[in-house]
């Protein structure tokens, strides 16, 4: 994760005011390779280079203000098309490229996440549950137990939500619930309306991770390569289209990462501006470096993870693992000889205070609405009279703080002791290669039903990832680990570090009731690993123009064959009625029924 040798050397950086994937080397060449290195750049090899020490630290970016310069030449390919625009025009398009890319390809995710979003007009899967304890939050300040008819009198048209004040035994915090409730409020308490929030975090977490995978690559073509793959994964969709909690998981899970990756390039430049651009040793050793803004956001992400579900526990060791390895690399960098010795005296400290005591603040004050509530006995939320009266050992700690650690022993047992069978369960050892999806909604039309046009129809909302696009995630997952571990990558390093926080700690609860779409949590470090894939594909900078030809062609292809391969799952993805024999073709497993 902190490797900083081949770090700065990008797999397929661009410049889009050139027209394509071409952009000098960051660094000088080495002179005089030797006759070996010759005839292997014709394939691809670029020998380790050298550059100034503010450009080892922070590569510069393809574009951008600043960056773009003003007599940019326009693409040879529209040219050749007979397409000349306005200079200034081409210059604005070239300047702002790293976000007009990004916004049009998020543009396409809402079309696709809002497009008949109140459709399936019913309560799917865990809806049950979420889309109602929103609507408690909002209106109480604490979940409430539903009467048992609750569903079909919401269902109804024109029915009185059934609202009560009786407090409920809740498994999970409170804010992905919070977000849930947000778009109830706007848009009522109808499938749009609990759908809505989440759909809006979906759409948003592809412009982040198209702005994500520019920066760490520092292409804006493999950025929109990134923000693209998300935008047609199906598990990412079906998640962006149902009231439950796991996409809202990923989406904070995906903020922290991005301000990490801004206070990693904010550090070290400043790092390299006190420096002076020379490697100092003395100074890199003791060097303090300051206000961290962007680490405390992330910290504040952290903590509004754990908010949503226990599992950002996990987030939080590893970035804040990563984040210190990050500093390390950076002192090294530098020139400091004992950069971990470094670390420890001089940036540990104000990390842990921004990964781990931010994160508990938020944490406490997600639950403000169960802690306004009454502690009389019935008359706030579940167990909030618990400490009232009671004798304890703490006194000088509040009633209310007492019994929510009460109310948090009782969930741990929930949580390490959950093992009820489910349909749909599935090993965390079968979730990369989609073994066992759920089925989060599903009926069987008949002719004239539900625009039923066959003699029997089927109509399912599948909890599935898009296949090609997971099983070449596989392949590229193998390629990051090489990359990491012989090339000391960094960039492999983090998406590693992220796919590893969401994916690991479930092999620690293989005997739990647990589904595939807890996997959404680390999609979009699928989707970097298959970019950075697409980025090997295209070719360096450095490769002869055959090579980048042939790489760009397979590389376009595989993204060609991902959105194929979503658009055929695509009715399963969304609920469409399609006819049961074109169901079946899509059930290319007998355990994906």
């Amino acid at each position: 994760m902190n490797g900083d040798t081949a770090a700065q050397t990008p797999t397929g950086t661009d410049h889009s005011a050139r027209g394509g994937v071409v952009l000098p080397s960051p660094r000088s060449p080495r002179p005089a390779p030797p006759a070996w290195r010759e005839r292997l750049a014709a394939h691809g090899y670029r020998a380790r280079p050298t550059a100034p020490l503010a450009e080892r630290l922070v590569p510069p970016m393809p574009d951008g203000p600043r960056v773009t310069p003003r007599d940019v030449p326009q693409s040879p390919l529209l040219l050749r098309l007979g397409v000349s625009l306005p200079q200034g025009l081409w210059y604005f398009l070239c300047r702002w490229s790293g976000w007009l890319g990004p916004v049009a390809v998020a543009v396409f995710a809402g079309i696709l996440r809002f497009t008949n979003l109140g459709q399936p007009h019913a309560i799917i899967f865990d809806e049950t549950y979420y889309a109602k304890d929103a609507y408690a939050l909002w209106h109480g300040g604490y979940e409430i137990s539903w009467p048992e008819e609750a569903n079909a009198t919401i269902m109804t048209p024109g029915a009185a939500v059934p609202y009560r004040s009786a407090a409920s035994y809740v498994v999970h915090p409170p804010v992905g619930k919070w977000i849930i409730g947000a778009g109830e409020q706007l848009f009522g308490m109808n499938p749009f309306g609990w759908r809505f929030a989440v759909a809006l975090l979906g759409t948003l977490s592809v412009l982040m991770l198209a702005r994500i995978a520019r920066r760490m690559f520092r292409s804006t073509l493999l950025g929109c390569v990134a923000g693209l793959l998300l935008s047609v994964d199906g598990l990412h969709l079906v998640l962006s289209r149902a009231a439950l909690l796991d996409l809202v998981v990923m989406f904070w899970i995906v903020a922290a990462f991005g301000f990490l990756l801004l206070d990693r390039d904010r550090t070290r430049a400043l790092l390299a501006e006190k420096l002076g651009g020379v490697e100092n040793p003395e100074l890199a050793q003791r060097l303090g470096l300051g206000w961290r803004p962007y680490r405390i956001a992330a910290g504040v992400c952290i903590g509004l993870t754990c908010a949503t579900k226990w599992s950002g526990l996990y987030v939080m060791a590893a970035f804040g693992l990563m984040t210190a390895l990050w500093d390390v690399g950076a002192r090294r960098l530098a020139g400091a000889p004992r950069p971990y010795r470094a670390v420890l005296a001089r940036d540990v400290a104000p990390a842990f205070v921004s990964v781990v005591v931010v994160p508990l603040a938020v944490y406490v004050a997600s639950w403000w609405g169960w802690f306004a509530s009454s502690n009389a006995p019935g008359k706030g939320g579940w167990g909030r009279d618990w400490a009232v009266g009671r004798s304890t050992d703490y006194p000088w700690i509040p009633e209310g703080l007492r019994a929510l650690w009460h109310y948090h022993s009782t969930v741990y047992e929930f949580h390490t002791h959950l093992s009820d069978p489910h349909t749909y369960q599935s090993n965390p050892w079968s979730w990369l290669v989609l073994g066992r999806p759920v089925s989060f909604y599903y009926e069987s039309p008949k002719f004239g039903q539900a625009g039923c046009t066959a003699a029997d129809c089927a109509r399912e909302v599948l909890g599935i990832g898009t296949p090609l696009l997971w099983w070449t995630a596989v392949v590229a997952l193998v390629y990051c680990l090489w990359r990491w571990a012989f090339r000391r990558d960094w960039r492999a390093g983090a998406l590693l570090c992220g796919l590893a926080a969401g994916y690991l700690p479930w092999f620690a609860y293989q005997q739990r009731t647990i589904f595939l779409f807890y996997a959404v949590v680390f999609v979009p470090f699928l989707v970097l690993a298959v970019t950075m894939l697409v980025g090997a594909l295209i070719g360096p900078p450095g490769a002869s123009r055959d090579r980048r030809i042939i790489g760009s062609a397979a590389a376009g292809l595989l993204v060609l064959l991902i959105v194929w391969n979503f658009l055929f799952f695509f009715p399963l993805f969304t609920g469409q009625t399609i006819p049961l024999e074109d169901w079946r073709r899509r059930m290319w497993f007998n355990s994906w029924i």
